[in-house]
Protein backbone atom coordinates (compact mmCIF):
# COMPACT_ATOMS: atom_id res chain seq x y z
CA UNK A 1 0.00 0.00 0.00
CA UNK A 2 2.56 2.29 0.87
CA UNK A 3 4.07 1.66 -2.38
CA UNK A 4 1.32 2.24 -4.31
CA UNK A 5 0.94 5.38 -2.70
CA UNK A 6 3.97 6.69 -3.36
CA UNK A 7 4.02 5.40 -7.00
CA UNK A 8 1.00 7.24 -7.58
CA UNK A 9 -0.04 9.65 -5.10
CA UNK A 10 2.65 11.03 -3.95
CA UNK A 11 7.16 12.17 -4.49
CA UNK A 12 8.98 9.51 -3.15
CA UNK A 13 9.44 9.68 0.49
CA UNK A 14 7.06 11.52 1.38
CA UNK A 15 4.43 8.79 2.46
CA UNK A 16 5.59 9.49 6.20
CA UNK A 17 5.12 13.60 6.18
CA UNK A 18 1.38 12.39 4.65
CA UNK A 19 0.79 9.90 7.16
CA UNK A 20 2.02 12.80 10.00
CA UNK A 21 -0.27 14.67 8.84
CA UNK A 22 -3.01 12.80 8.58
CA UNK A 23 -2.77 11.74 12.15
CA UNK A 24 -1.85 14.74 13.17
CA UNK A 25 -5.57 15.91 12.00
CA UNK A 26 -7.43 13.53 12.88
CA UNK A 27 -6.33 13.30 16.41
CA UNK A 28 -6.78 17.21 17.17
CA UNK A 29 -10.56 17.08 15.49
CA UNK A 30 -11.11 13.46 18.08
CA UNK A 31 -9.72 15.53 20.73
CA UNK A 32 -11.90 18.77 20.09
CA UNK A 33 -14.63 16.51 19.54
CA UNK A 34 -14.29 14.52 23.31
CA UNK A 35 -13.50 17.92 24.88
CA UNK A 36 -16.68 19.17 23.71
CA UNK A 37 -18.43 16.31 24.66
CA UNK A 38 -16.90 16.27 28.31
CA UNK A 39 -17.53 19.86 28.60
CA UNK A 40 -21.30 19.32 27.67
CA UNK A 41 -21.71 16.08 30.20
CA UNK A 42 -22.36 13.89 27.42
CA UNK A 43 -21.05 10.52 26.58
CA UNK A 44 -18.58 8.11 28.60
CA UNK A 45 -15.66 10.75 28.63
CA UNK A 46 -14.44 12.12 31.11
CA UNK A 47 -11.20 14.57 32.30
CA UNK A 48 -8.14 12.52 33.73
CA UNK A 49 -6.99 12.53 37.36
CA UNK A 50 -4.34 11.28 38.85
CA UNK A 51 -4.00 11.61 43.06
CA UNK A 52 -6.18 14.69 42.37
CA UNK A 53 -4.09 15.93 39.55
CA UNK A 54 -5.77 16.81 36.29
CA UNK A 55 -3.73 15.01 33.99
CA UNK A 56 -4.21 17.40 30.59
CA UNK A 57 -3.77 15.54 27.02
CA UNK A 58 -0.51 17.42 26.49
CA UNK A 59 1.65 14.93 28.59
CA UNK A 60 0.48 12.35 26.72
CA UNK A 61 1.19 14.14 23.81
CA UNK A 62 5.06 15.11 24.61
CA UNK A 63 5.55 11.44 25.25
CA UNK A 64 3.98 10.64 21.85
CA UNK A 65 6.15 13.22 20.07
CA UNK A 66 8.99 12.04 21.79
CA UNK A 67 8.62 8.36 20.86
CA UNK A 68 7.56 9.08 17.23
CA UNK A 69 10.62 11.41 16.78
CA UNK A 70 12.92 9.21 17.67
CA UNK A 71 11.75 6.87 16.07
CA UNK A 72 11.48 8.69 12.52
CA UNK A 73 14.92 9.37 13.10
CA UNK A 74 16.26 5.57 13.75
CA UNK A 75 13.99 4.50 10.92
CA UNK A 76 15.14 6.20 8.20
CA UNK A 77 11.97 7.43 5.47
CA UNK A 78 11.10 3.84 4.32
CA UNK A 79 9.53 0.69 5.91
CA UNK A 80 7.07 0.39 8.05
CA UNK A 81 8.82 1.39 11.25
CA UNK A 82 9.27 4.68 9.80
CA UNK A 83 5.45 5.06 8.81
CA UNK A 84 4.66 4.15 12.42
CA UNK A 85 6.75 6.55 13.65
CA UNK A 86 5.32 9.56 11.84
CA UNK A 87 1.60 8.29 12.61
CA UNK A 88 2.72 8.51 16.46
CA UNK A 89 4.22 11.61 15.76
CA UNK A 90 1.31 13.15 14.39
CA UNK A 91 -0.61 11.83 16.99
CA UNK A 92 1.91 13.46 19.50
CA UNK A 93 1.77 16.67 17.74
CA UNK A 94 -1.59 17.10 17.56
CA UNK A 95 -2.00 16.52 21.55
CA UNK A 96 0.95 18.89 22.04
CA UNK A 97 -0.80 21.68 20.13
CA UNK A 98 -4.63 21.37 20.65
CA UNK A 99 -3.06 22.94 24.44
CA UNK A 100 -0.19 24.94 22.84
CA UNK A 101 -1.95 28.11 25.00
CA UNK A 102 -2.17 26.25 27.96
CA UNK A 103 2.02 26.51 27.31
CA UNK A 104 1.79 29.59 26.53
CA UNK A 105 -0.08 30.92 28.89
CA UNK A 106 1.55 28.19 31.76
CA UNK A 107 -2.60 28.31 32.88
CA UNK A 108 -5.56 26.19 31.67
CA UNK A 109 -6.87 28.51 29.14
CA UNK A 110 -8.26 25.87 27.00
CA UNK A 111 -12.31 27.72 27.08
CA UNK A 112 -11.16 31.08 27.11
CA UNK A 113 -10.61 33.34 24.46
CA UNK A 114 -6.79 32.44 25.01
CA UNK A 115 -7.54 29.36 24.24
CA UNK A 116 -8.09 30.39 20.35
CA UNK A 117 -4.53 30.48 20.12
CA UNK A 118 -4.50 26.56 19.99
CA UNK A 119 -6.80 25.95 17.28
CA UNK A 120 -4.91 28.96 14.82
CA UNK A 121 -1.29 27.25 15.99
CA UNK A 122 -2.91 24.03 14.76
CA UNK A 123 -4.45 25.43 11.26
CA UNK A 124 -1.48 27.14 10.40
CA UNK A 125 0.78 23.84 11.20
CA UNK A 126 -1.68 22.28 9.38
CA UNK A 127 -1.63 24.92 6.46
CA UNK A 128 2.38 24.60 6.01
CA UNK A 129 2.69 20.88 5.91
CA UNK A 130 0.52 20.79 3.87
CA UNK A 131 2.37 22.91 1.22
CA UNK A 132 5.96 21.43 2.23
CA UNK A 133 3.80 17.94 0.68
CA UNK A 134 2.63 19.54 -2.39
CA UNK A 135 6.20 20.47 -3.13
CA UNK A 136 6.86 23.84 -1.98
CA UNK A 137 10.05 23.75 -0.05
CA UNK A 138 11.18 26.61 2.19
CA UNK A 139 12.30 29.91 0.98
CA UNK A 140 11.77 29.31 -2.59
CA UNK A 141 14.20 26.61 -3.30
CA UNK A 142 12.14 24.42 -4.90
CA UNK A 143 11.93 27.43 -7.83
CA UNK A 144 15.41 26.70 -8.34
CA UNK A 145 16.50 25.16 -11.69
CA UNK A 146 18.85 22.06 -11.28
CA UNK A 147 22.19 24.35 -12.54
CA UNK A 148 21.68 26.62 -9.93
CA UNK A 149 21.56 24.14 -7.37
CA UNK A 150 24.66 23.25 -8.42
CA UNK A 151 26.11 26.56 -7.66
CA UNK A 152 25.80 27.49 -3.76
CA UNK A 153 25.87 31.44 -4.18
CA UNK A 154 22.91 31.15 -6.21
CA UNK A 155 20.84 28.97 -4.17
CA UNK A 156 22.56 31.05 -0.28
CA UNK A 157 21.00 34.69 -2.60
CA UNK A 158 17.48 33.10 -3.45
CA UNK A 159 17.13 32.21 0.20
CA UNK A 160 18.67 35.69 1.79
CA UNK A 161 16.70 37.42 -0.39
CA UNK A 162 13.43 35.73 0.62
CA UNK A 163 13.87 35.41 4.08
CA UNK A 164 14.37 39.52 4.25
CA UNK A 165 11.27 39.52 2.63
CA UNK A 166 9.55 37.59 5.11
CA UNK A 167 11.58 39.51 7.60
CA UNK A 168 9.80 42.77 6.51
CA UNK A 169 6.46 41.21 6.34
CA UNK A 170 7.23 40.27 10.11
CA UNK A 171 8.04 43.87 11.25
CA UNK A 172 5.01 45.18 9.39
CA UNK A 173 2.59 43.81 12.11
CA UNK A 174 1.53 40.47 9.32
CA UNK A 175 2.59 37.21 11.05
CA UNK A 176 0.33 34.65 9.47
CA UNK A 177 1.47 36.36 6.21
CA UNK A 178 5.15 36.07 7.13
CA UNK A 179 5.07 32.56 8.08
CA UNK A 180 3.31 31.12 5.18
CA UNK A 181 5.78 33.10 2.85
CA UNK A 182 8.69 30.97 4.57
CA UNK A 183 7.06 28.40 1.85
CA UNK A 184 5.62 30.48 -0.67
CA UNK A 185 7.85 33.45 -1.15
CA UNK A 186 5.46 35.46 -3.45
CA UNK A 187 2.98 36.17 -0.68
CA UNK A 188 6.65 37.89 1.29
CA UNK A 189 7.36 39.99 -1.97
CA UNK A 190 3.20 40.88 -1.87
CA UNK A 191 2.91 41.68 2.00
CA UNK A 192 6.43 43.64 1.94
CA UNK A 193 5.44 46.38 -0.77
CA UNK A 194 2.02 46.78 1.27
CA UNK A 195 1.01 49.14 4.05
CA UNK A 196 1.82 47.71 7.60
CA UNK A 197 -0.36 47.43 10.14
CA UNK A 198 -0.53 50.37 12.74
CA UNK A 199 1.31 49.46 15.27
CA UNK A 200 4.14 47.42 13.85
CA UNK A 201 7.59 47.91 14.36
CA UNK A 202 7.93 49.55 10.79
CA UNK A 203 4.86 51.94 11.50
CA UNK A 204 6.81 53.16 14.59
CA UNK A 205 9.35 53.49 12.10
CA UNK A 206 8.97 54.86 8.68
CA UNK A 207 5.19 56.27 9.73
CA UNK A 208 6.23 58.61 12.06
CA UNK A 209 6.27 61.60 10.17
CA UNK A 210 4.21 60.27 7.43
CA UNK A 211 1.03 61.04 8.54
CA UNK A 212 -0.70 60.45 5.18
CA UNK A 213 0.43 56.99 5.54
CA UNK A 214 -0.14 56.38 8.92
CA UNK A 215 -4.13 56.94 8.23
CA UNK A 216 -4.25 55.13 5.27
CA UNK A 217 -2.36 52.10 7.23
CA UNK A 218 -5.34 52.76 10.13
CA UNK A 219 -8.50 53.11 7.70
CA UNK A 220 -6.67 49.62 5.73
CA UNK A 221 -6.46 47.84 8.73
CA UNK A 222 -9.69 48.57 10.15
CA UNK A 223 -11.49 47.77 6.68
CA UNK A 224 -9.68 43.97 6.68
CA UNK A 225 -10.22 43.38 10.49
CA UNK A 226 -13.98 44.43 10.27
CA UNK A 227 -13.96 42.07 6.84
CA UNK A 228 -12.11 39.12 7.68
CA UNK A 229 -12.94 39.17 12.15
CA UNK A 230 -15.94 37.63 11.49
CA UNK A 231 -15.80 34.81 9.69
CA UNK A 232 -12.58 33.69 10.84
CA UNK A 233 -13.67 33.80 14.52
CA UNK A 234 -16.63 31.97 13.73
CA UNK A 235 -14.33 29.42 11.66
CA UNK A 236 -12.39 28.79 15.23
CA UNK A 237 -15.42 28.71 17.11
CA UNK A 238 -16.94 25.53 14.27
CA UNK A 239 -13.76 23.96 15.02
CA UNK A 240 -12.45 24.57 18.50
CA UNK A 241 -15.54 25.11 20.14
CA UNK A 242 -17.16 28.67 21.73
CA UNK A 243 -15.19 30.16 24.87
CA UNK A 244 -16.30 30.95 27.84
CA UNK A 245 -17.85 34.37 28.34
CA UNK A 246 -15.46 36.38 29.98
CA UNK A 247 -16.35 37.14 33.46
CA UNK A 248 -17.61 40.69 34.75
CA UNK A 249 -14.42 42.44 36.88
CA UNK A 250 -14.98 42.23 40.38
CA UNK A 251 -16.39 45.52 41.84
CA UNK A 252 -13.90 46.94 43.96
CA UNK A 253 -15.09 48.44 47.39
CA UNK A 254 -13.36 51.50 48.29
CA UNK A 255 -14.67 52.09 51.58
Amino acid sequence: MGQWLQRNIIEPGKLPLLLALTAFVATFLITRLITRLIRAGRGPFGNVSAGGLHIHHVVPGVVLTVIGGFGAVAGGRHGFGSYLSAVIFGVGVGLVLDEFALILHLDDVYWTEAGRQSVEVVVVTAALVGLVLAGFAPFGVNGVSEDELQNRADVIATVAINFLFSLAVLAKGKPRMAIFSVIVPLLGVVGAVRLARPGSPWARRFYRRRPRARARAILRAYRHDRRWSGPSRAFQEWLGGKPDPASPPRAVDRR
